[in-house]
Formats: C-alpha cells, sequence, structure tokens
C-alpha cells in the first residue's frame, strides 16, 4: 500500500491496537516504557517493546523491484522488449539490403523516407484504434500487416521487382503499434495514484527505448553481415510479431477499454487538448537535437577516415542516455513535473555543447566519444518528464494516442534535425554541424520555458477566479 512507509515510523503496542477512538494519542500514553511499575504488571506486558524495532527496521524496497513485484508486469515487458528491439533494426536494415542490391544509397533512404512519412500519418489512427479498442484486439492484427509488409519488401528486393513495389511495401509497415506507447499505457494504468513509482516505470521504459535503438543497429548491421542481407529484416520481423503476441497475451495487465454510448459526446483528439499542442512542439525540437548530433557524428567520422566508429561513438550516447535514465528513476521527483521539463532541458541544452567544443578544441574522435556519453546523460531525463507530460495532459481514455502523437513529433523532429545536420556538414563543416543540436536544444528549452511559464500563469489565474465564488 502507498502508506506503508509513513506508519512506520509508529510502534503501537499490543493495548493501543485495538484502540481506534484516539489514534493520535495513543502512542504517547500506552507504548511500554523504559521502567514498567510493579504495581501493575498486566497493564505493561513484556512482548511489545521486542516489537518495535522489528518495524523500524524495514527498509523501502528497490523502486525498480517495487515494479516488477505487479503481478504481469514482468511478462508483459519481458514480450514488449522482445517486440521493441525491431524498431532499432528495420530502417537499418531495408538501407543495407536495398543500397545492396540495387546499387543506390539514394533509393534505399527514399524507400526509408516514405515509411517514417506513412508511420507520421498511421501510427496516431493506429493507436486511437488501440484506445477504442484494445491493445490485443488491436495491436495483433496491425502487427501481422507491418510484418507481411517487411516480407514483401524482402521478397520484393530478392527477386528485383519494380522500385514501386519498395515503397508500398515498406509504407505497408505504417500500421507497426507503437509497442513503448502500450507499456507505458500499463503502466499508468497499474501505478494509478503512485506518482512515485510512474516516474520510475516512465524512466525505466525510457531506458528500454534507449537500450533497444543502441543494440538494434548493431544486430541489424551483424545479421546482414554476417549471414544475407535480407536476414536484418527477417529476424527483425519475426521478433517483432513474437514479442507483439506474448505481449498481447498478458489480459491481465491491460488496461480496459473506457464504455462509450450513442448518448456520450465524441472525445476530442488529443491534439485539441490545452496545452497538449505546445508540448508536442517541444518534442519536435527535442527530436531535432538526435537527429542532428548523429547525422553530425557519421559525417565527423567519416572526415576522419573512420566511418565505420560512428556507430560506436553514437552507441556511447545511447548507453550514457540509458544509464542517466535509471538513475533518474532511482530518484524521487522533487517539483511539478512542468519545473523539471524546464530544468532537465537547461541541462541538455548545456551538455549539447561539449561534443562541439570537443571537436573544435582537439578534433579527436575519442575525446568526441567521452563528450557524447556525458552529453547523452540529460536526454533520457528529458523525454521522461515530457512524457509524465503527456500522460497528464492526455484525455481520459486516449493515452496511447496522445503518446504516439509524442513519438510521431520527435520522428518529425530528427527528420528535420538530420537535414538541417547534414546541409551544414556540407556546406560549412562536419565540425560546424555540431552546433545545430546546440540550437535545437535551446530552442526547446525556450519552448519549455515559455510553455511552463503559461501554465503556470494560467492556473494562478484559474484558483483566483474559484477563489470569490468558494467565498
Amino acid at each position: 500500500m502507498p502508506e506503508a512507509p509513513a506508519d512506520s515510523h509508529t510502534t503501537p503496542t499490543a493495548s493501543t491496537a485495538s484502540t481506534t477512538s484516539a489514534p493520535s494519542t495513543a502512542p504517547a500514553t500506552s507504548v511500554a516504557p523504559t521502567t514498567p511499575e510493579p504495581s501493575s504488571p498486566a497493564t505493561s506486558p513484556t512482548p511489545a517493546p521486542q516489537q518495535a524495532p522489528r518495524t523500524r527496521t524495514r527498509r523501502p524496497r528497490n523502486p525498480y523491484a517495487r515494479l516488477f513485484a505487479i503481478p504481469g508486469a514482468t511478462a508483459f515487458t519481458v514480450g514488449n522488449l522482445i517486440a521493441r528491439l525491431p524498431m532499432g533494426m528495420f530502417s537499418v536494415s531495408a538501407v543495407i539490403m536495398i543500397a545492396g542490391a540495387r546499387d543506390s544509397y539514394a533509393l534505399a533512404g527514399a524507400v526509408t523516407a516514405t515509411g517514417l512519412a506513412a508511420t507520421a500519418v498511421v501510427g496516431p489512427w493506429t493507436a486511437r484504434m488501440v484506445d477504442r479498442c484494445g491493445q490485443a484486439r488491436v495491436a495483433v492484427p496491425a502487427t501481422v500487416l507491418a510484418v507481411l509488409g517487411s516480407l514483401s519488401l524482402l521478397l520484393c528486393v530478392r527477386f528485383g521487382a519494380p522500385d514501386w513495389t519498395l515503397f508500398a511495401s515498406y509504407a505497408a509497415t505504417a500500421t507497426t503499434p507503437n509497442t513503448g506507447g502500450m507499456s507505458r499505457a500499463r503502466w499508468s494504468h497499474l501505478l494509478k495514484g503512485e506518482p512515485d513509482a510512474l516516474h520510475t516505470a516512465n524512466s525505466f521504459e525510457q531506458a528500454a527505448d534507449e537500450l533497444c535503438f543502441m543494440l538494434g543497429p548493431v544486430l541489424a548491421a551483424f545479421l546482414c553481415g554476417a549471414l544475407f542481407p535480407q536476414a536484418g529484416t527477417l529476424v527483425g520481423a519475426v521478433l517483432l510479431l513474437t514479442g507483439v503476441l506474448l505481449f498481447a497475451a498478458q489480459r491481465t495487465t491491460e488496461p480496459p477499454v473506457r464504455e462509450r454510448t450513442d448518448k456520450a459526446p465524441r472525445p476530442k483528439s488529443p491534439l485539441r487538448t490545452r496545452g497538449m499542442p505546445a508540448l508536442l512542439v517541444v518534442f519536435l525540437a527535442t527530436g531535432a537535437v538526435f537527429g542532428a548530433m548523429e547525422v553530425a557524428t557519421v559525417a565527423y567520422a567519416d572526415e576522419r577516415g573512420h566511418k565505420a566508429a560512428a556507430g560506436v561513438v553514437l552507441a556511447l550516447q545511447a548507453a550514457g542516455s540509458c544509464g542517466a535514465g535509471l538513475v533518474y528513476g532511482a530518484l524521487r521527483p522533487s517539483g511539478s513535473p512542468d519545473r523539471r521539463h524546464v530544468l532537465c532541458g537547461l541541462a541538455m541544452a548545456v551538455l549539447m555543447t561539449l561534443p562541439l567544443l570537443a571537436v573544435a578544441a582537439t578534433g579527436s574522435l575519442v575525446v568526441l566519444a567521452g563528450a557524447l556519453l556525458v552529453a547523452g546523460m540529460a536526454t533520457a531525463p528529458t523525454m521522461v518528464t515530457g512524457m509524465t507530460l503527456v500522460q497528464r495532459y492526455a484525455p481520459e481514455g486516449q493515452l496511447n494516442e496522445a503518446m504516439t502523437l509524442a513519438v510521431t513529433g520527435l520522428l518529425g523532429g530528427i527528420a528535420c534535425g538530420a537535414a538541417g545536420g547534414g546541409w551544414t556538414a556540407e556546406h560549412v563543416s562536419p565540425a560546424a554541424a555540431y552546433a545545430v543540436p546546440v540550437a535545437a536544444a535551446l530552442c526547446a528549452l525556450l519552448l519549455s520555458s515559455v510553455r511552463a511559464c503559461a501554465t503556470s500563469t494560467r492556473r494562478r489565474r484559474s484558483a483566483r477566479t474559484r477563489a470569490p465564488s468558494e467565498a
């Protein structure tokens, strides 16, 4: 129970356990004294003082252990992690597979960009259906359709089908459900009324995102190189289907579907919820940080003649973010989520200057790797607080759609940041491209600060309006 830690400081005796009329005075009058009175031995039992130390010495459990002590939590998390790993595999596998077969990186990039655009359109619609009909009823058929699209892409590349079939096949994968969002929705349902535990769960989910996007490209490149060019796409499709089936089978932890009647008003989109559009713009700017940093690092490593090392360097950034996310989740948050979001954005803006300083002052790829490791430590806390705000602003029964919109904004920002970083690297210099993520982080900080100030002002006005009416 959430109240248990607060009660562990009191040590009532057996005589006070049955007294309910005056709990505030019972400890002062009925706790056994240090020297019992001989005239009333029956009123001062000796076992009571011996029980008190056992109650006081109990320590709170590890916050992550508390999460997975919930029945069914481990099972749905394992399935979700299996389904989430391919998210970092598909794009890399498609580029390697298409470029190797058609000898055109331009075609490979255009196909993956088409898939990203299709996901931005179809993803929120799929999430809306999940909210209305339930995770298992929608996620499984949507995943089957996405897997068929991946297999179609594999066969079209293998047997030399026309180029337009590649675009159509990869666009079909846009029905892939937002597995991370569905997992967060389950935690939000299981931990309702426990903000500290939900903070830990969101931190774990962000660390899992970082881990999957760190390991996914490495696994895809290894499979395509060690086995055959289509191996990455094939293994990714199998993992996705297996993981979603395992995840959907855990029905006891699935959030209930909100019942709607014909007379009930049609729910409005999360985009029309106050506070949500401004928050999505912040996600857009945050995504630009990630996209620009990735392109700048690849371009800088290529200029130094170590293009193969770019993946390792970027993996260090993801590792720093993953570790920071786990540490952040173990801490008890203080202050409002709006204030924490601004502070995390400030830390991200400051730390994003480290890679720029590293390439400008030393030009060493090793120093750059260390700078990216430290810089990545601010991204997970920023994303965790952002997702916490999404859960707060999302209309009831539309949490999956709201979080998918946040992910869509993030993907759009990644595309914009990659374009800006690539243009700067080509027309100025790869080192100068590291100024783009700094500018994007400052933009995210400014937008987050304005949004937090507007929210605070609106709450103060609402409080002043309620005060006279209550009086």
